[in-house]
């Protein structure tokens, strides 16, 4: 097998994964709370090669021909959480974090372990899970119970991890530590997380982002500022990503034309170099 061949195929496969995480940062340019994701490459381990079996140098003889680099693969993807800019809505449940930290929302999920094909509507809310997840998202709204859940549907947990009731009829005012006071009277507190190492983060779906094992909440207390009224946007400079699609398109383009080359080589040497005049 031609090395460049391999080394080209692993260009393209590499150009092809930066382009699906830069497409997705692109789609949610305007997705409240998003922030944008990259990824990393990096080299295979070189090797040494050697000719073994050749006549050139004596089937019985081994020939070092040098150190060799297989290409490039694929590294990690990250996440990037520096803040968005904020959109001024005049919405009282609109909100925006001004610092580090997340919102903390009751998620809930279908458990298809326990879930049955054949189960009623009532059998299927039954088979719900709810776990914790974090957001910077903070398009709230509330309920016709009052409760405050954000776009989904999910629960907005206040500092006691219980779900958030207001009285709806009743104008609300919420303060920079995440206080709602209805009638001058604090009525609960939005509960705000942060954590020592965001790399212990792991992003679900466009906004939510789950702990993982060993991910450390925050103990010396956390910054951000809850803003009334603002919505905070992705953090994705669309000028900047167009930009890099462009250099991820070119870079595709020359590793496909250099598999081209090899192609058209190869054609040459079986259709033509081989034949008897």
């Amino acid at each position: 097998m031609l090395r460049g061949l391999y080394t080209a195929w692993t260009g393209m496969v590499n150009e092809q994964n930066r382009m699906d995480v830069l497409t997705n940062n692109l789609a949610n340019v305007s997705t409240v709370g998003y922030k944008k994701e990259g990824t990393t490459s990096q080299a295979f381990d070189d090797v040494l090669t050697v000719k073994i079996k050749d006549a050139s140098v004596g089937l019985s003889n081994v020939q070092r021909t040098g150190i060799r680099n297989p290409g490039v693969k694929i590294g990690e993807n990250y996440t990037d959480f520096t803040g968005g800019s904020f959109r001024e809505t005049g919405n009282i449940y609109d909100l925006a974090l001004d610092g580090e930290g997340f919102f903390v929302i009751e998620f809930a999920y279908k458990d298809n372990q326990n879930s049955n094909t054949n189960s009623t509507a009532n059998n299927n809310n039954a088979n719900q899970q709810r776990t914790v997840m974090y957001t910077r998202a903070g398009q709230f709204t509330l309920t016709r119970e009052g409760y405050l859940v954000n776009q989904d549907g999910d629960y907005v947990l206040d500092v006691n991890n219980r779900r958030i009731q207001l009285n709806t009829l009743t104008d609300s005012s919420i303060s920079s530590d995440g206080t709602i006071s209805q009638n001058g009277r604090a009525v609960a507190q939005i509960q705000v997380a942060d954590f020592e190492d965001y790399d212990y983060l792991e992003k679900y779906g466009e906004t939510y982002f789950r702990p993982l094992e060993g991910a450390r909440p925050r103990t010396n207390g956390v910054t951000a500022t809850v803003n009334s009224g603002y919505l905070e946007m992705a953090n994705v400079q669309a000028v900047s990503e167009m930009v890099n699609l462009i250099s991820i398109t070119r870079a595709y383009e020359a590793n496909q034309k250099i598999i081209q080359t090899y192609d058209d080589s190869l054609e040459i040497a079986v259709t033509q170099l081989g034949r008897l005049s």
